[in-house]
């Protein structure tokens, strides 16, 4: 999957930023739009009915939750830069690092916010904590270099705020039950949904780009627009075709992708033992535990065979 992933990718990459001209400093489209569907119509694909067998281990515990947020921190602190890493130098760069941190406090804030109203006794779910407050960053991902100025930030980080926790409360779910997709650790709510967001106000941003708020600046972020090749509408115009273009990659990759997977060469467990590190890692003190749990399991499959 990694294989044809990254190869994918770079296709994507390559028709936006140069057949395009499209502008994706922090990769709301190419990085997490393209990730999380690609990756979301592959589960799709490759989601068996029986995982209710082990459905029991798809989830987590209070210390790891906690050293689990470690991460949270970190992608927090360090996302500014991230975005900002292949902007101009200067004044774009600086730029990019403050919109971005903008955009990820006010999310932090709805995040909160929204976790504690969502909950039927007005506690936060530390799975929201863990993902939503970086929907942020994802969603200033495209329009970070531009002129979006800290209000604008704010608005779209708040907005990934909500999104995101409502995301995890009540569209996941669906996305199981309905359509059977089994996003395991919550992708579409925190790079997909987010990714597109930063995606459209990217666009719109784009569009209202002009030389008097950008000045020298322009030839920077736009430097098709200053040289004139077009205007700053039709730069609008080629970011939401940018969009489309990412989503229509990722599908259809994705849905090839995971009947490539299904082919049994590639030997994946039984639907009794999904979600169980010990298949592939050596867990101590767990070894007598996991081997009575395989020999059961086979028996099973034995007895099936049989009768």
């Amino acid at each position: 999957m990694a294989l044809f992933e990254v190869t994918l990718f770079a296709v994507n990459e390559f028709i936006l930023l140069t057949a395009l001209g499209a502008k994706d400093a922090g990769g709301s489209m190419t990085i997490h739009t393209f990730g999380a569907y690609f990756g979301l119509v592959v589960a799709r694909v490759l989601y068996r009915p029986n995982l209710d067998k082990s459905k029991h281990r798809n989830c987590s515990v209070y210390h790891s939750d906690l050293f689990a947020m470690i991460g949270t921190i970190y992608l927090w602190m360090f996302w500014p830069s991230f975005n900002s890493a292949i902007t101009a130098h200067g004044d774009d760069q600086h730029r990019t690092a403050l919109n971005t941190y903008y955009s990820l406090a006010a999310c932090t804030l709805s995040t909160y916010a929204l976790s504690s109203l969502t909950a039927h006794d007005g506690k936060l779910d530390m799975v929201h904590i863990q993902n939503a407050a970086l929907a942020g960053g994802v969603a200033a991902g495209t329009a970070g270099e531009m002129m979006l100025t800290p209000v604008g930030s704010m608005i779209v980080g708040f907005i990934a705020g909500i999104i995101s926790v409502l995301g995890f409360k009540y569209l996941s779910p669906i996305l199981e039950e309905k359509l059977k997709i089994q996003d395991t650790c919550g992708v579409h709510n925190l790079h997909g949904m987010p990714g597109v967001l930063g995606a459209i106000v990217g666009a719109v941003t784009a569009a209202v780009a002009t030389q008097d708020v950008y000045g020298e600046g322009m030839e920077d972020v736009f430097p098709q627009i200053a040289s004139g090749d077009f205007t700053a509408s039709a730069q609008g115009v080629r970011q939401a075709i940018s969009l489309a273009v990412t989503l229509g990659i990722a599908l259809l990759g994705g849905l090839i992708v995971g009947f490539i997977l299904k082919i049994p060469i590639f030997g994946a467990p039984s639907d009794a033992i999904c979600y169980e590190d010990s298949i592939y890692w050596e867990v101590p003190g767990e070894e007598s535990h996991h081997d009575n749990q395989l020999t059961a399991v086979r028996t099973e499959e034995v007895e099936k065979l049989n009768g």
